[in-house]
């Protein structure tokens, strides 16, 4: 009697196993995936999909089969990737201004000034009062129509529900406009020559 349990037990052990094996041929990829946005790495995401799985397979026999799988391995994958982060030691949050000691002495941080320097802030604000005057000379409904698309970034469809008209007559003002405006700022750019 106890041989016959046992037997249906490994029977059924064994269909799970290929029921298993079957989900994580299926899955896989997706699960890698995912662990990959997850953890930003290669090699974290390897280990994170292989955890999940591992977990997954370790808590198969509580699964329901009527859910879907890669629900509930998502959220396995979710543990466990917060499991990892809280393990991990947390952050030391340092001052630039503040000094690091290394086995040669203190080191300071030297962090680079992105912003722009004067000329650059110069000839910017020059371009800009130039493209805005340029935009001035435009008749209203074709600078409307630039300032719309190519400031705003409004669709074509966008553009006609707010000026109240077609999508033709805004492609038509669009194409017009801009041809207005870079002949205007060619005129610019020759003025500086």
């Amino acid at each position: 009697m106890v041989e016959l349990a046992e037997t249906v037990s490994d029977v059924a052990r064994s269909e799970d196993r290929k029921e298993f094996d079957a989900l994580v041929q299926r899955y896989h990829k997706q699960a890698y995936n995912i662990a990959y946005r997850m953890a930003g790495n290669h090699a974290d995401a390897e280990d994170l999909t292989q955890e999940a799985f591992i977990r997954a397979f370790r808590f198969f026999g509580q699964y329901r089969r009527e859910l879907p799988f890669d629900s509930w391995l998502y959220k396995i994958m979710s543990n466990v990737f917060i499991d990892r982060l809280r393990r991990k030691p947390k952050a030391m949050i340092r001052s630039l201004d503040q000094p690091v000691v290394t086995s040669e002495g203190e080191a300071q941080f030297d962090v680079p000034d992105n912003s722009a320097g004067p000329e650059e802030t110069v000839l910017s604000r020059e371009m800009d009062s130039r493209i805005q005057a340029a935009l001035d000379t435009l008749p209203e409904a074709f600078r409307l129509t630039v300032i719309y698309a190519d400031i705003e970034g409004m669709s074509y469809e966008e553009i006609a529900e707010s000026t109240s008209t077609n999508i033709g007559t805004v492609r038509s003002r669009l194409h017009r406009g801009r041809r207005l405006l870079r002949n205007k700022l060619k005129s610019y750019a020759n003025q500086l020559v």
